[in-house]
C-alpha cells in the first residue's frame, strides 16, 4: 500500500498497525531529522517516541495528503519546540536581580553627588515616559494609580514604563559603575 493509502485505511480503521506501518518507514528519517536538530542522541530517542505516541492522534486530526513531507514537517516543528523550550530557560538569580533592583529607592534617599550626577545622567538618557513615571514612583513615592492619574498613561503603560525604567536604570548604572 502508499503512504497515502495507509493514512486513509489508518483513519477509516482506527487500527494503530497502519499507523506503525507508516512510522517504521519513515523512522530512519525521523529519527534522522531529530538527532541533527536536537544534537544529542538520547534527545532524539525522547523525541522520536514522542513522535510515534502524538502520531495517531496527529493522523486523526490532520488531512494528510501526501505523508513524507507531513512526517518530515511534523518532525521538524516538535524538535524547533523542544529547543525553544531549552532556549527560554535561562537560569536567573533572584536574589542578585532582587538586590539590583533594591537598590534603586535608596539612590532617592540621600545620594552623594557621584550618585546624583550618575542617576542624573541615566535619567537623561530614558525615554521621557520612563523618565516620569520612574521619578513620581521612587522620587514622590505615588503609587501606580496617582501617576496614570497625573500624567494620563494607562494603568497598565505606568506599570511597562516603570518596570521597563528599573531595567533600563540598572543597565546604566552598571554601565557606569565599570
Amino acid at each position: 500500500m502508499s503512504d497515502e493509502e495507509l493514512v486513509l485505511v489508518q483513519k477509516e480503521s482506527g487500527k494503530s498497525s497502519y499507523a506503525r506501518e507508516l512510522f517504521n518507514r519513515y523512522l530512519p528519517l525521523i529519527y534522522g531529522v531529530c538527532l541533527n536538530d536536537l544534537k544529542d542522541a538520547d534527545e532524539a530517542d525522547d523525541a522520536v517516541k514522542q513522535i510515534f505516541n502524538d502520531l495517531l492522534n496527529e493522523m486523526a486530526d490532520n488531512d494528510i495528503t501526501a505523508f513524507r513531507p507531513w512526517i518530515y514537517r511534523y518532525t521538524k516543528n516538535h524538535c524547533l519546540l523542544i529547543n525553544g523550550k531549552e532556549k527560554d530557560t535561562v537560569p536567573v538569580d533572584f536574589d542578585e536581580q532582587a538586590a539590583k533592583f533594591n537598590k534603586i529607592p535608596d539612590l532617592w534617599e540621600k545620594p552623594d553627588d557621584q550618585q546624583a550626577k550618575l542617576l542624573a545622567s541615566c535619567l537623561e538618557k530614558m525615554p521621557e515616559q520612563q523618565r516620569v513615571s520612574i521619578n513620581y514612583f521612587f522620587r514622590d513615592k505615588l503609587s501606580y494609580a496617582e501617576i496614570s492619574d497625573k500624567v494620563g498613561y494607562t494603568l497598565k503603560h505606568v506599570k511597562n514604563y516603570i518596570q521597563q525604567g528599573k531595567q533600563n536604570l540598572i543597565i546604566c548604572l552598571e554601565n557606569n559603575d565599570k
